[in-house]
């Protein structure tokens, strides 16, 4: 079960094709100038089971993926792993394109420090962007990232070389 703020059903702007949206309920980093900070309080939002989410997939044939976006998911990273293993054997069987992407304000290499913790969900993630946003950084001239900072990783290729790849749009 996950703590969410909330789901956009259709998004073009939140990863590649029309993607169904996940906002995490939770967010530790507080960014300055955060595009959502009505998801920072971890007692705010609802919870969802994890098969209501994947009923409104399988409801809508059109999409190319999942994103989880927040908040920060990293901060429920064991019930979005739940999640995300569920995608796998109830959705991508259906549609073998079908992505999961995420958001996190952590970095990779952050990530790898507590890798018990956060790898088992990044091994089913495809796409990642990592980083804090960071304000002086904005543009609203970036693919599917807030801040120049951020990185938009090919979580297969860095999982491999556990160096960060870039994902080729």
């Amino acid at each position: 079960m996950l703590r969410i703020a909330g789901i956009v059903k259709e998004s073009i702007t939140d990863g590649e094709g029309l993607r169904l949206v996940i906002f995490a309920q939770g967010c530790a980093h507080k960014c300055p100038g955060c595009h959502n900070p009505e998801t920072h309080s971890f007692e705010g939002g609802y919870q969802i089971e994890d098969e209501e989410i994947i009923d409104l997939i399988l409801k809508n044939p059109l999409l190319d993926g999942v994103t989880f976006s927040g908040g920060d998911p990293l901060f429920q990273a064991e019930a979005f792993h739940q999640l995300a293993l569920l995608i796998r054997k109830k959705v991508t069987p259906h549609h073998p394109h079908f992505t999961i992407m995420a958001y996190t304000g952590f970095t990779f290499e952050r990530l790898l420090e507590q890798r018990d913790l956060y790898i088992p969900l990044l091994h089913e993630i495809d796409v990642l962007i990592d980083g804090p946003f960071v304000e002086s950084e904005r543009s609203f001239d970036l693919n599917f990232k807030g801040s120049s900072n951020q990185r938009i990783l090919d979580m297969r290729e860095t999982l491999k070389t556990e160096k960060p790849v870039l994902y080729r749009m």
